[in-house]
């Protein structure tokens, strides 16, 4: 395979750095302030021409080949720019889950950024184990009233909207009685409870309750009963490497503890130059599936343990290299024990690649 850039490409990615080197300084890339001025980087990034790259144009996007998000993936992390903001795995379940009007109305704003989003789905009793999910949505005449506990939602104090799932139907299979709804965040009945990570980050997740919020009827994504199709969607694409830019940040840190060992490198930041190695060379065999046009179902089960012990890896690694004096690196180590768990746990993917890969148990 030829992983060098085409002429369109080195000149996107030529254009790319001249702007981050006039403009990426200007945002933190990590803390509390990096949660509270991602709405500003993703505007600006939007604003420049290199948000929604891979998106249909009909909705704001450039609707460019998915190279073109690696290459920005790559050119954040070299930069030592901010990621770009994670939002693909609710572009393609809103995208591929709603009907048209839902998706004129919708998600111009999410890619653009005017719109701020965040994913409603895991519960406090109900976190891998998603279809266990106790939230209810009640219709009464043309809209539906909420009732129940979401936890670990990325960017809730600042989201104007919410991709919710709640149970509408509690005599179904729990498979099958869960919806998907467009919430709005900014009314009675909802109410923000942020959540101190260990790592000391205090804005990334809160928990949410729901206490008699209502949504419209017609701002369900889908049929009645038909969420958990979309939440698939959603976590099918949230697990994959190539669209998280993870691989190449995980490269950078690594050659920056390289840097910083001066030759006396320890084994754990050995074993880490390994498993970035490994996961940049899977992460370019998967872009080049995307481009065959090769859908994956349960294959993302393999990426996200791939992503689970590279970043573990380098979280050692950092950890070594650092110790607990350094902050920055006791934070990148603490906040890699939390991979394991967020997106469903490990247990969770091996069961899935068992199951429906393996065909074990069958």
């Amino acid at each position: 395979m030829d992983f060098r850039d085409s002429p369109a490409e080195a000149a996107f990615r030529a254009r790319l750095r001249t702007w981050l080197d006039e403009n990426a300084k200007r945002f933190p890339t990590s803390g509390d302030e990096y949660w509270q001025r991602q709405p500003g980087w993703h505007r600006e990034l939007y604003a420049a021409g290199f948000f929604g790259l891979s998106w249909p144009k009909a909705y704001g996007g450039h609707e460019l080949p998915p190279v073109y998000d690696v290459i920005l993936d790559e050119e954040l992390a070299l930069a030592a720019a901010p990621p770009r903001p994670s939002l693909g795995y609710l572009v393609q379940g809103l995208g591929r889950h709603g009907d048209e009007a839902l998706r004129k109305r919708f998600l111009p704003g999410m890619i653009n950024g005017t719109e701020r989003w965040c994913q409603g789905f895991s519960e406090p009793g109900a976190g891998s184990d998603l279809a266990s999910l106790a939230t209810t949505a009640t219709r009464e005449g043309d809209t539906y009233v909420m009732h129940g506990h979401k936890i670990w939602t990325s960017y809730s104090d600042v989201a104007d909207w919410c991709l919710l799932l709640a149970r509408t139907d509690p005599d179904a299979p729990r498979h099958r009685g869960i919806s998907a709804f467009i919430i709005s965040m900014h009314q009675p009945g909802v109410e923000q409870r942020p959540l101190k990570m260990m790592s000391g980050v205090t804005r990334e997740f809160g928990q949410v309750l729901f206490d008699g919020a209502t949504v419209p009827a017609d701002q369900m994504v889908g049929a009645p009963g038909a969420g958990w199709p979309l939440a698939m969607t959603v976590v099918g694409h949230e697990r994959e490497p190539s669209t998280l830019g993870f691989s190449a940040r995980y490269g950078k840190l690594v050659r920056d503890l390289l840097a910083r060992a001066r030759g006396s490198a320890p084994h754990e930041l050995a074993w880490a130059q390994v498993q970035t190695e490994m996961l940049r060379l899977h992460v370019r065999r998967r872009l080049s599936e995307q481009l065959d046009g090769v859908v994956h179902g349960p294959e993302g089960s393999l990426d996200k343990l791939l992503m689970t012990w590279v970043e573990q890896a380098v979280g050692h690694a950092a950890l070594a290299v650092g110790g607990t004096d350094d902050e920055g690196l006791l934070g990148a180590y603490l906040y890699s024990r939390a991979q394991s768990v967020m997106g469903g746990t490990s247990q969770i993917q091996k069961n899935i690649i068992a199951s429906r890969i393996l065909g074990l148990g069958a």
